[in-house]
């Protein structure tokens, strides 16, 4: 058997594969921002993609988008899409029906009835919004105080919600714009307190069901401060429901505030509100009646798809 320096020399003679030793390694060092970027932005792409692919197999969510986007399009540069003024008037012309030249015919001031619908669009869409807007404003803030807060808070605010759902929304938004006076900001405001109390049930609802869950009792385990774990952890999952709300109310403003234009409430003429168009047309349905009916097509179709945009979202979140 040889020594123990016997194999040391052969082993510094021939090396040992035992004792051989790698050549050290340095950790790479991370990608930078700039490269990690683009990755990132194609998989959001791809996420978004997948997401939507469901939504374009739809031909009616596709057909309602359409109208939506062509009714904001209208909203935000009214003259992309037709060339006439709104105001302006010719006799001759009057109560002409609809043609290549004037696509909705004209009215009994031989204005352009087609670009006046067009021109309201940004009237009544932006009164809807900010209808919507202040509606979930209010009613998440009070959903969101009820449902955190509990006990004698809670009582209190949907107490006071029982009796604004006891009145009907159209009705109170009357007795609102009536106290505070006619326009499109009173009527939009009028509007959106008569929304509030829905958007303050379902925040309250979705609230109460998420605070019990597990990760967000991890979270305040985890020493988050109730501020924090609302903030991160229950208003985004509680959006959902309450972004379906607000879609759906977007029609149902629009409605009401095309309503309360009807009644006179809205902006003063010759200002072309969707609703004081078809009130001024009713007085010419036997003759023309393409004068009324054509904007409230109009408005019936805006609606209507948006009613099937916020379905359609609801039905695939479920």
């Amino acid at each position: 058997m040889p020594s123990s320096n016997a194999v040391h020399n052969l082993d510094r003679r021939f090396g040992s594969p035992s004792i051989q030793r790698l050549p050290a390694t340095t950790p790479s060092a991370p990608l930078p921002v700039e490269a990690t970027t683009p990755w990132r932005r194609r998989n959001r792409w791809s996420r978004l993609l997948s997401a939507s692919r469901p939504l374009l197999r739809r031909p009616g969510f596709m057909l309602a988008a359409l109208v939506v986007a062509f009714a904001l399009l209208a909203a935000l540069a009214p003259g992309v899409l037709s060339g006439f003024d709104p105001n302006a008037t010719a006799p001759l012309a009057k109560l002409t029906a609809p043609n290549a030249t004037h696509w909705f015919g004209t009215d009994e001031l031989g204005r352009d009835l087609y670009t006046r619908v067009i021109h309201g669009a940004s009237l009544s869409i932006q009164a809807a919004l900010l209808a919507v807007g202040l509606a979930l404003l209010g009613g998440l803030s009070l959903g969101v105080l009820s449902g955190f807060a509990g006990g004698r808070v809670d009582a209190l605010i949907m107490r006071v919600i029982d009796v604004l759902l006891a009145l009907p929304g159209l009705l109170l938004a009357l007795a609102i714009v009536t106290a505070i006076g006619f326009g499109t900001l009173p009527v939009a405001l009028a509007v959106g307190v008569g929304i509030i109390p829905g958007f303050a049930r379902t925040t309250r609802a979705e609230v109460l069901r998420v605070k019990t869950l597990p990760y967000v009792e991890a979270a305040r385990l985890g020493g988050a401060s109730w501020l924090q774990t609302l903030w991160r952890h229950i208003l985004p999952n509680a959006w959902g429901p309450v972004a379906v709300l607000a879609t759906l109310d977007f029609g149902a403003a629009i409605l009401a505030t095309a309503g309360l234009s009807f009644l006179g409430f809205g902006a003063a003429p010759p200002a072309p509100e969707w609703g004081t168009l078809i009130a001024t047309g009713r007085h010419f349905l036997i003759t023309a009646p393409w004068v009324a009916l054509l904007p409230g097509a109009f408005v019936v179709a805006v609606v209507f798809s948006l009613n099937h945009l916020a379905r359609t979202f609801e039905e695939i979140k479920r």
